[in-house]
This record gives C-alpha cells, structure tokens and sequence, in this order.
C-alpha cells in the first residue's frame, strides 16, 4: 500500500466513524423522544416501532443503522431500496425493508421481492397486483405473506394518492381496498398508513387516521398497525395511538437533493 492510498482509507475510516457517531446520538434523541410521547400518552415505548427512513442516503448509513440496533429501515423509490436492501443482504444484515412511497404496479414484483410490510396499498388494483407478485416470490425470494398497509387520503382528495375514506369508489374506497389485501392468500392486511396533509394540524390529521384505522379493524381485528408521523410530528402521531413512526432527517439529517 503506498503512502497516499494509507492516508486516504484512515481519512475515510475516520468520515466513517464520525458518520456513525452522528448517526447514534440523533438516534439516540429520537428514541427518547418516542419514550417522552409514550409516556405522555401513557403507552410503553416497546409499543412503538421505530422504522429509520435512509430515502437518498448511501447505503453505508443503513449499515450504520443496522450496527446501532436499528431493525426496521424505510425506502420510497424501489430503483434506490433494491440495491440497498441487495448491498445491506450481501454483507450479512438482517433487515425488514419497509416500502413507503408511492408504488406502481410495474415495481410490484420487484419490491415483493425484498419488503417485509408495504404502507403504500391504496388502490383494489394495486392490492391485486402486489398480492400476484407476492404469491410470485413466495418461496423464491421471501417466505410466507407480504404485510400490507392502506394507505388512507386523509383529507379525501381524490387527486392525491390514498384510499378514499368517504364514498364508495369501486378502485379507491377504503374498506374495498382493506378487503382486496385481507382476501387474497399472500398478503396480510396488517392495517393503516397515513401522511398528515401539510395544511392540516398534526392532531386533525392523526385523528382522522385513528378514526379510519377503528373502520378497518372492527371488519378486520388483525389489522392493528398504525403507521403515522415523521419527524416533524411523532409526537401528535404517537398521541394518536400510532405503532410506527417514519423518521428519517431527525436521525440521518437533512437529505441531500435528489438526482
């Protein structure tokens, strides 16, 4: 090894241990964060799951995250939690990839291959879709039922993606599409997502997701997860009777652009 190269990787050895000493103290806030709401709403923290957003962080950050304790990590675009999940795989992580974004039904295969729960089902044609792609990589890439989350519009608007909490919208009405994931035999409805509209208060928002998720699981009990709140506002969503929360630049910090 020449001198330069010797430099260069104890320069990187050292931006990668100050990265991950970073990363566990803004990981270490948020937990206590998540202890201080529990406690306000008179919940244990153990009923909260932490699932840690890495949308346009490098894949050494989900490392880090996995070396801290972190279990559950969060992707929007399949292009980017494919080959992260891939890379985290290979250098023996044991992670469960949660897909949050918004899924087309042309990615369905692909994130069927590597997701542990999808939040993001909020149409019958999309529930449909996914549970054919799961059915597909069952016994291949990943054993038993994809979980599955609807996801609710939580002010209704039907030009915005979510299932529909009013009306009866053969493609899009919320119970519909809790009934097309809860009938078909590989996926299991495990309950509701939902992303506070920006112009409603955090409480109004949670509310109504508290109110939907009571919808779905009087006709379906098992449905019991409800995943709600980032890191602007956990702490409404854990008020509200949230059992996963989505954070990503409270721990990794602000996200770079994206390309």
């Amino acid at each position: 090894m020449t001198g330069a190269s010797f430099v260069l990787e104890w320069i990187l050895s050292e931006h990668d241990a100050q990265r991950r000493e970073q990363i566990a103290a803004n990981l270490a806030a948020v937990r206590e964060r998540i202890a201080a709401a529990a406690a306000r709403a008179g919940r244990a923290p153990s009923e909260i799951t932490l699932v840690a957003v890495t949308k346009t962080y490098p894949a050494a950050d989900v490392l880090h995250l996995a070396a801290l304790g972190v279990a559950d990590v969060g992707e929007n675009r399949d292009q980017e939690a494919a080959p992260k999940a891939a890379e985290a795989a290979a250098a023996g992580v044991d992670l469960r990839w949660h897909f949050i974004g918004q899924l087309q039904r042309n990615k369905a295969r692909s994130v069927a291959s590597y997701a542990a729960m999808v939040h993001s089902v909020d149409s019958v044609r999309l529930a449909v879709a996914l549970g054919a792609a799961a059915a597909r990589a069952a016994g291949e890439a990943r054993p038993g039922s994809l979980d599955a989350l609807v996801q609710i519009s939580v002010d209704g608007d039907p030009e915005r993606g979510g299932a529909l909490p009013t009306g009866d919208d053969p493609d899009r009405a919320l119970l519909r599409v809790a009934n097309a994931i809860a009938v078909h035999p590989a996926l299991r409805l495990r309950g509701v997502m939902a992303v506070a509209p920006l112009d409603w208060a955090p409480e109004r928002a949670f509310a109504e997701v508290a109110r939907c998720a009571a919808l779905i699981r009087a006709a379906h009990p098992d449905a019991t997860v409800v995943s709600a709140g980032m890191s602007d506002d956990l702490d409404e969503a854990v008020a509200c009777g949230a059992t996963h929360v989505r954070i990503g630049s409270a721990i990794l910090g602000m996200r770079p652009p994206l390309r």
